[in-house]
């Protein structure tokens, strides 16, 4: 594999992640001309994955956005910012950094990523103020031994990035191109109470709103596969909406196989 094909592996730890996905399903991707669009970016893990040429890449978090841009555009200096944050790390250096959050870009993407590495399992959560409130972690590194910032910018260089709400993302979607849609549900609660505890994270109303907007694109030919809960509500919304397949997947890590347990996720592909 040349240098330029090689896979960029995801700067951010991303609660909903795609890693599984990447290792196991990718190969259910179709091939596609157009444009790769993806509404819910996160961590990015499938955008790296594929490395398309052509892309849009979109989400609601105005900090995650801002961070991909800083990456693409000086990638050295967030990198200078993010070597200061490693050397300075301590629980009290934490709570300090965590309760100013910079104004300048290049400063809040390296304030964002060293957020992200270091606190609770790489969560993302903020309070009624708009303020990052999740406490640290158990992780200290704050420089990876597999960082390649130089990379991962060389690969955002030639897609748009935008702050949109879903609806407007997927509604570019045109003939040839292909959707990834990943928005943010659990699985925890498979088999009960599924839309109550949901609708903290994405209420039923935007699972509705996707659905039709996932039926609107594919009406103009795009091709669209969205990852969501398997939960009969899910499958019901999505009835006739393209195929559904579920997706087993890890979702507890342990030393012991006993200890482990799997959940299944359901993909929904709709193609011409």
């Amino acid at each position: 594999m040349s240098p330029a094909n090689e896979i960029v592996v995801p700067f951010l730890k991303w609660a909903g992640g795609k890693r599984w996905f990447c290792e196991k399903y990718l190969h259910l991707i179709p091939a596609f001309e157009g444009r790769y669009i993806e509404p819910f970016l996160g961590g990015a893990a499938v955008f790296f994955a594929l490395s398309p040429k052509n892309a849009l890449l979109s989400d609601l978090n105005f900090d995650l956005i801002t961070t991909y841009n800083a990456i693409r555009s000086a990638h050295v200096d967030v990198s200078r910012l993010l070597q200061i944050h490693h050397e300075k790390h301590n629980p009290e250096y934490y709570y300090a950094t965590r309760a100013h959050k910079p104004a300048e870009e290049i400063s809040l993407a390296a304030w964002f990523i060293y957020l992200n590495r270091t606190c609770w399992n790489g969560l993302y959560r903020v309070n009624l103020r708009n303020q990052f409130n999740v406490p640290i972690g158990t992780k200290t590194d704050v420089v990876m031994a597999g960082d390649n910032f130089e990379k991962t910018s060389a690969r955002l260089q030639s897609v748009d990035l935008s702050v949109a709400d879903f609806e407007e993302t997927i509604d570019t979607a045109e003939r040839g191109d292909f959707v990834f849609v990943d928005p943010p549900y659990t699985v925890k609660h498979n088999y009960n109470g599924f839309i109550k505890y949901n609708d903290k994270i994405f209420s039923w109303d935007d699972q509705i709103r996707l659905r039709d907007a996932v039926v609107r694109a594919a009406g103009r030919g795009a091709s669209v596969m969205v990852l969501n809960a398997n939960h009969g509500s899910i499958r019901d919304l999505y009835s006739g909406v393209g195929e559904q397949t579920k997706l087993a997947r890890a979702s507890v890590i342990a030393a012991s196989a006993a200890n482990r347990s799997s959940v299944e996720e359901l993909m929904i592909f709709t193609a011409e």
